[in-house]
């Protein structure tokens, strides 16, 4: 409705300029042009006439000639994306009154670029515009140009992309939008070339068109985007009709989910869906959740099934180009459907997510292959992407030099490898090294008609396994052992070579909700990772490193945030931290996500003081972003107005919504406190999901990770395991890592130690029944643990042996401890 009410009072119709058929390999996934009858789409480069105009995947470097030659206002801003741009002649401003009271003055539109630092199509569409002066000519004549970090800013960047994906269906980065100067968007788009081709319009034309209806059309074409914010307005701050979700809603809208991933599944290269290919760990998630939610209600045939998907697509992923062999860590995605090249930046979130669900996979199978990839993912974070306080930087550019002293970046150049540079690295094993990455001499980005469509790597490899090593190791007469190690010593001295090359621009900014979603996956190693069988050898980029070490490393992130990110007098968070704290505010995903680190610090093992921070945020977040009378969390406080939407978030994508993540925080808070502060908890979750119900009816897919949180909310009561004894201690840590020895999502574990009064003062106040209990059961000389329902528990037990044996046995009977 809202879609077809804009585009109707549009004036402008660029109606005769074709969409692209041909785009280069890795053009943003959502191209848009302004209003038009028929607005197509292409989610994917459609590759008809072999057009190489934007195949070539270059950007200038910092020795630009435009380096010394223009400064703008930007140069004094922390965030490195707007640094890249602080020389280009276009006269940018940054977000701001200053640049809204220009336009004001001028009486002209404001252009709006937003993009993030390692995105590679903006650093193409400055390269082709905003380094070009006749361009910026046009921007400095006509507009007021302002540049936004979307990582700094979610709250203005989720306005902008909200309007282009409302009208046409699709968005990407960099987005391009038109203002007018009280901010109400006149029309937009993604990435435009900078030249008219193929009867497409380049930038300057749509410069040239946008001026000519700001001087002749303006009435319509302001009252069009004040009228799409008010509906969207509308739109996204939706109310729930009810305090709950219907009864059986959870559940059905679980098997949906479900049923739709097993519909999309990719039973040959694994994943769901098609190429482009995302991780997207949230389906990951569910398709776990309900493996487990299908074996316990006796149906073993279906959950292996589910986790058969599950574990093929994550090995899949694992072999792929997608995953860095050398180095370690994930790339964004997969251009092709079999996970082979990549677009190559990395990203924080990624890891995070993606090392939770390979440890939930060993969590299940015991295949240390998991747990290889977790801690291969962990210890490229820990080399790579944490500043000495401890705070974990946002990503990695897929752009590099190809060698020193190059003017233009090339995407991959620092991951890509000739055969030849395999053989004089290698030397006696190189073939072996080849044989198992399929290096070839022409290169091997030929597995796909969408791996290379323009030959930008003719000639390069982009290492992928696609034999078994088991195979491999004994058509060459060696032990398994054996064939791994010389793996590993392969690539350590790859790396080694690599590391000489110009490395990918890192964006050093500390953002909080992706730091949660590491530190969640830090703590977790900590404990799961201690059931790695003894003696398993580990080979480069792997570590090996004892498992409490991933714990020291989340709360050193935590103890960052804290430290630089939190106002102890106010108790509000600053998103995100560059040479000081952002002048944003924290956003919802910010206290969601890192709540629910914190909680995860506390479960698997972290002090008492991490459960205290996360209640008293869980408590600032209620005050600036719940919606009291109609239910769900806004995005945004609400206190700048320059941001014209508050959106109640619910989509599951590259990163799970605050809204799912807040649900599943608030059933964890639940089962942790007692009394009206848990009763307040589960009415602001049910409150919350009741918000999403007809999403969670139509679209379960879009909610992956909500489907999960409103099925964790229908059970009556989660599983308490409750440990008590001194802390630290051996035993303790033993103990710890029995109640964690078992996938079980709705499992809560506490732990006390009855002679430390801070903790023994907390459970007082918040649940005496967790006190009581450890005052009962309190032995000097061992740890107990109480398997528990609603605190009603089993006969307690003191051998972590025993612990898992209780925690596998379902029928046990329980009696009040």
């Amino acid at each position: 409705m809202l879609k077809t009410l804009v585009l109707r009072s549009s004036s402008l119709s660029f109606s005769h300029f074709n969409h692209f058929s041909t785009l280069p390999r890795k053009f943003p996934f959502s191209f848009t042009h302004f209003p038009c009858p028929f607005s197509t789409v292409f989610p994917r480069p459609v590759n008809s006439c072999g057009c190489k105009v934007f195949a070539m995947a270059e950007r200038t470097s910092t020795s630009s000639s435009h380096s010394l030659k223009y400064t703008n206002r930007l140069a004094t801003e922390h965030s490195p994306y707007l640094l890249q741009h602080a020389h280009n002649p276009v006269d940018w401003y940054p977000w701001g009154e200053e640049a809204f009271a220009e336009a004001r003055k001028r009486d002209v539109p404001i252009f709006l670029s937003i993009g993030y630092s390692t995105c590679h199509w903006c650093h193409v569409m400055e390269v082709e515009s905003f380094e070009n002066e006749e361009v910026a000519k046009l921007l400095n004549d006509w507009f007021v140009s302002i540049k936004v970090d979307r990582e700094e800013r979610p709250d203005v960047d989720k306005v902008y992309m909200t309007y282009v994906q409302a009208l046409y269906g699709g968005g990407g980065w960099p987005l391009s939008v038109f203002l007018s100067p009280d901010l109400k968007p006149l029309m937009g788009g993604t990435y435009f070339p900078p030249e008219d081709k193929y009867g497409r319009p380049g930038f300057k034309t749509i410069l040239r068109k946008v001026k000519d209806a700001w001087d002749n059309k303006r009435d319509m074409i302001v009252k069009s985007g004040a009228f799409a914010i008010e509906q969207l307005s509308e739109a996204l701050s939706a109310s729930a009709g009810s305090n709950q979700l219907p009864d059986g809603l959870a559940q059905n809208a679980l098997r949906l989910c479900a049923e739709q991933l097993s519909n999309s599944y990719d039973s040959r290269f694994g994943g769901f869906g098609s190429a482009p290919k995302f991780p997207r760990p949230v389906e990951i998630q569910l398709m776990l959740y309900q493996s487990k939610k299908l074996e316990e209600s006796g149906k073993p045939g279906e959950a292996k099934e589910s986790l058969k998907m599950v574990f093929f697509s994550l090995q899949c992923m694992a072999r792929g180009g997608m995953h860095d062999h050398v180095g370690g860590g994930f790339h964004r995605y997969s251009v092709d459907e079999c996970w082979h090249v990549p677009h190559f930046e990395k990203m924080l979130y990624d890891q995070g997510q993606l090392a939770n669900v390979y440890l939930d996979a060993f969590f299940i199978s015991r295949d240390i292959l998991y747990s290889f990839i977790s801690r291969d993912i962990l210890d490229y974070l820990r080399r790579d992407m944490i500043g000495s306080e401890g705070g974990i930087f946002s990503a990695e550019d897929a752009d590099s030099a190809e060698f020193e002293g190059a003017t233009r970046k090339k995407e991959g150049a620092f991951y890509i490898w000739t055969s030849k540079e395999i053989d004089d690295i290698l030397g006696e094993h190189a073939s072996l090294f080849k044989e198992h990455y399929y290096v070839k001499p022409s290169g091997n980005c030929d597995l796909s008609s969408m791996s290379d469509p323009h030959k930008e790597f003719k000639g390069k490899n982009v290492l992928i396994e696609r034999n078994d090593s088991s195979a491999l190791a004994s058509k060459l007469g060696m032990s398994i052992q054996e064939y791994l190690d010389i793996l590993g010593e392969c690539k350590k001295k790859l790396f080694d070579v690599r590391a000489k090359r110009p490395r990918p621009h890192l964006d050093d900014k500390v953002i909080v909700s992706w730091n949660g979603l590491a530190i969640s996956s830090f703590a977790k190693a900590s404990k799961i990772l201690k059931g790695e069988p003894q003696g398993t050898n580990f080979n480069f980029p792997v570590v090996g490193c004892d498992p409490k070490e991933y714990m020291e490393v989340a709360e050193k992130a935590a103890n960052f945030i804290r430290r630089h990110l939190y106002n102890e007098q106010t108790r509000r968070l600053q998103h995100s931290f560059r040479n000081g704290p952002s002048n944003a505010p924290g956003f919802l995903d910010d206290y969601a996500f890192l709540i629910s680190g914190l909680l995860d610090l506390y479960e698997f093992g972290g002090s008492t003081d991490w459960l205290v921070w996360a209640t008293e945020l869980q408590d600032m977040q209620d005050e600036l972003f719940l919606d009291r009378e109609g239910g769900a969390y806004f995005n945004t406080p609400g206190e700048d107005p320059s941001v014209l939407l508050r959106v109640k978030e619910d989509h599951d994508g590259a990163e799970p919504s605050g809204n799912s993540v807040s649900a599943i925080n608030l059933v964890r808070l639940v089962s942790m406190v007692s009394g009206s502060k848990s009763d307040h908890y589960r009415q602001n979750g049910e409150h919350l999901l009741a918000v999403f119900e007809s999403r969670l009816k139509e679209m379960a897919m879009a909610v992956p990770l909500m489907c999960c949180a409103a099925d964790m909310l229908s059970i009556p009561s989660r599983k308490q395991v409750v440990l008590v004894g001194h802390k630290p201690s051996e035993e303790f840590e033993n103990m710890l890592a029995a109640a964690h020895a078992s996938y079980d999502p709705n499992k809560t574990v506490i732990h006390i130690d009855p002679t430390n009064t801070a903790e023994m003062e907390f459970w007082e106040t918040n649940n005496n029944k967790v006190a009581l209990m450890a005052r009962n059961n309190f032995a000097a000389d061992k740890v107990v643990a109480l398997v528990c329902q609603s605190f009603s528990c089993r006969p307690p037990v003191s051998s972590p042996e025993s612990l898992q044996h209780m925690l596998s046995n379902k029928s046990a009977s329980s009696s009040v401890v």
